[in-house]
Parts: structure tokens; C-alpha cells; sequence
């Protein structure tokens, strides 16, 4: 099977549920960002100094694999749940428990694996504005906007425990 299908030559992309739309729509947009956010952090998983972190990016990675299947489907369950979302909330406080408190703003780029954490934080941001330009006008899951919200603030902690070296 060819890697080109020539399906979508005309600016239109096949759902995960096998509806085709236009690919300049909210949804194609949303999920399009959310695959962003893989990329960067598997670019932060390869910089990354720190085992725990780039276990953390992978589980991460997986999980944005499903977030990338609700957005890009129509008419079915949510396989991003309120569980995933807890899941995200306990890693943060587990990190935020092995940092110093947060006294200032931070820059990051200590690190290689931290820049791209911080890369992948604000490409989330990015993706959860698309997710909501999306919510205005089709139904998105009140758990894959809650994870995007999750994930930027795990992100952020990560990055800081990958700097905090």
C-alpha cells in the first residue's frame, strides 16, 4: 500500500469514523495541533536527561494517539476519560512535590529536553484554543478539554524537572 492515496487532493481528509471534511476545518485543525504536540514531546523524549520524564512523555505520547482519535471522530464514546485526566492531575503533584516552590517566572532552555517540553507546553495551549474554536459549533468532550488543560500544566513541570538538574 502506497503512502499516498490521493483521497484528500481535493482539500478534503477521511475521519476516523470515515466521514470526509474539509481540511482546513476546526476538527482537522484540533486534532492536526494535538499531533504537533507529539511530535515536540517526542523531541523533548529524545533530549530528555531524565528516566522519569521521558517514561512520563511516552505514557503522554500514547495518550495523545486517543486524544487524536475523539477529535478526529464523529458520533461515538470518548476514549479520553475523566480516569486519564485524574491520571495527568497525580503525575503533576508528584512532580511539583520534588521541586523547590515557584518563585519566578521561568525561561526555559537549560536544557535541550526542557525546550522542548516548553515547546510542547504552548503547542498544547495552541491545541486547547483549537479545541474550543471547535466546541462552539460541534460537540467535543468535556474530558479532552480538560486533558489539554491537564497536559500544558504537566508539561510545564516537566520542563522543570528535567531543568531542576
Amino acid at each position: 500500500m502506497s503512502v499516498y492515496t490521493k483521497t484528500g487532493d481535493k482539500g478534503t481528509t477521511g475521519l476516523y469514523t470515515g466521514q470526509r471534511v474539509p481540511k482546513n476545518s476546526h476538527r482537522v485543525k484540533a486534532y492536526g495541533t494535538v499531533d504537533e504536540i507529539s511530535s515536540a514531546l517526542g523531541m523533548a523524549r529524545a533530549f530528555c536527561q531524565n528516566d522519569e520524564v521521558k517514561d512520563i512523555i511516552f505514557e503522554l505520547q500514547k495518550n495523545n494517539n486517543l486524544l487524536m482519535a475523539d477529535l478526529a471522530s464523529l458520533d461515538t464514546e470518548p476514549m479520553i476519560s475523566d480516569d486519564h485526566v485524574a491520571r495527568l492531575e497525580h503525575i503533576i503533584d508528584e512532580v511539583e512535590a520534588k521541586l523547590p516552590p515557584l518563585k519566578c517566572f521561568i525561561i526555559s532552555g537549560e536544557s535541550q529536553g526542557g525546550a522542548c517540553l516548553d515547546m510542547a507546553r504552548t503547542i498544547t495551549r495552541r491545541a486547547e484554543r483549537c479545541v474550543l474554536d471547535l466546541a462552539e459549533n460541534e460537540l467535543v468532550y468535556d474530558s479532552d478539554r480538560l486533558y489539554l488543560n491537564r497536559l500544558s500544566d504537566l508539561c510545564f513541570v516537566l520542563m522543570r524537572l528535567e531543568e531542576n538538574r
